[in-house]
């Protein structure tokens, strides 16, 4: 058992050879393992050497490429990827600790098949899975499945929280999406398996519950065709830079992921935050916030200036985020994180500029820097994802 620290939770999202676009040209890159299971059990294993918390997985429908374009294809720029969940499935049982968080698009999809998949993904993992919901709203993205067009999304609208939009539908949809998925991962109860070789019995059919959920988007019966996770209920994850998705975080999520550029706008996003879990029944609750920011770390502040440039100038432009963005050493992004953490925050994604490189610096570099001020465990103290982040095993809502 480690030491409990009262510093931050600490989340890496991998995505390929880093979130730069020249990551992959990066001293050090696997540009040729991005599609082999043994580049992201490497990565995962370094994320556990560092006891974090856990690891998102990035997933998109688009090929890839350029975030701000997820349907373009520039010959510079890693396009192609593999399933999230699949490759979440494929390093679990090769890890032993960490919380394993695949991403997943919810729109165009079936929730019946990610409460099984994510299900399925706790077990092999021991209890470690989580997911993070994600919409897809460009007109590319409904071209794929070609069965419905969601009209004119746009971006801006997620600022306008009273305004009907369609992108206000696309995350109350999503909304009703993992309300169905906790409750059919709540649809058997954690005793319905007997098991009783000598009367033949399996199951107790009492113990399995329809979940009969009707709304606009969505008519679900049930049951689920898998038993309850070792969880109960696997943290679910959701990513928001405005209004409409801070209200889906607060109404379903455990770990709202929110990306404030300074201090300031930190304290501002936690306080629409907390109003709107209040509105949603939640104030009781734990809602985890973590800030989002992408680091390029290295031994001086120079250093980790002068990579980014060579990386910027492979790329042909200088590289911006959704997000802060933070150049320099381990311990300086340490100030800023404790910072941060004082302000609220309860912990942070960190999303590596490239891979290996910034990855390293973030288990061999932050995290000793943070265990030095008490601010960061020593191991893992607990062997569930929820217990990770402190959150209790929920009740069956359908047991009696």
């Amino acid at each position: 058992m480690g030491i409990t620290s009262t510093g931050p939770h600490l989340a890496v999202a991998l995505d390929g050879a880093g979130w730069h676009p020249a990551a992959w040209r990066a001293d050090g890159a696997r540009p040729q393992d991005l599609l082999s299971a043994g580049y992201w059990v490497d990565l995962v294993r370094e994320a556990e050497a560092g006891a974090l918390d856990f690891v998102t997985i990035e997933d998109t429908l688009g090929p890839g490429g350029d975030r701000d374009n997820p349907s373009a294809t520039g010959t510079d720029q890693v396009v192609g990827h593999l399933d999230s969940v699949l490759v979440a499935a494929r390093v679990a049982p090769l890890t032993r600790r960490i919380g394993i968080v695949p991403t997943a698009v919810v729109t165009h999809t079936e929730p019946f098949h990610l409460s099984k998949a994510i299900a399925t993904l706790d077990y092999v993992s021991g209890g470690r899975a989580g997911v993070r919901v994600r919409i897809a709203w460009t007109e590319d993205d409904s071209r794929l499945f070609g069965r419905r067009d969601l009209g004119a999304v746009r971006l801006e609208d997620a600022k306008q929280p009273h305004l009907r939009s369609p992108l206000a539908d696309l995350f109350d949809e999503t909304a009703d999406y993992v309300e169905v998925l906790r409750r059919l991962w709540d649809s058997w109860e954690d005793d319905a398996e007997i098991r009783d070789a000598a009367t033949g019995r399996f199951i107790d059919r009492d113990k399995l519950h329809y979940i009969d959920f009707t709304g606009k988007w969505f008519s679900v019966k049930g049951p689920s065709i898998t038993p309850r996770p070792p969880q109960g209920q696997p943290p679910v994850v959701s990513l928001a830079h405005a209004s409409i998705p801070y209200r889906l975080g607060a109404r379903q999520s455990d770990v709202l992921i929110v990306t404030p550029f300074d201090k300031t706008e930190a304290i501002n996003v936690l306080d629409e935050v907390r109003a709107e879990q209040a509105v949603a029944g939640r104030a009781d609750e734990t809602l985890h916030v973590f800030g989002d920011i992408v680091v390029f770390l290295d031994e001086t502040t120079q250093a980790a200036r002068d990579r980014k440039a060579r990386l910027d100038d492979l790329a042909g432009r200088e590289f911006a985020s959704d997000t802060g963005v933070f150049v320099g050493t381990p311990a300086e992004l340490a100030d800023q994180v404790l910072d941060l953490h004082a302000a609220g925050l309860s912990g942070f994604r960190l999303r590596p500029a490239t891979i290996p490189h910034d990855l390293r610096a973030i288990t061999r570099g932050l995290v000793p820097e943070l265990r030095s001020r008490g601010a960061f465990r020593s191991d893992y103290e607990a062997t569930t994802l929820r217990g990770l982040l402190g959150l209790s095993r929920p009740a069956n809502r359908y047991a009696a």
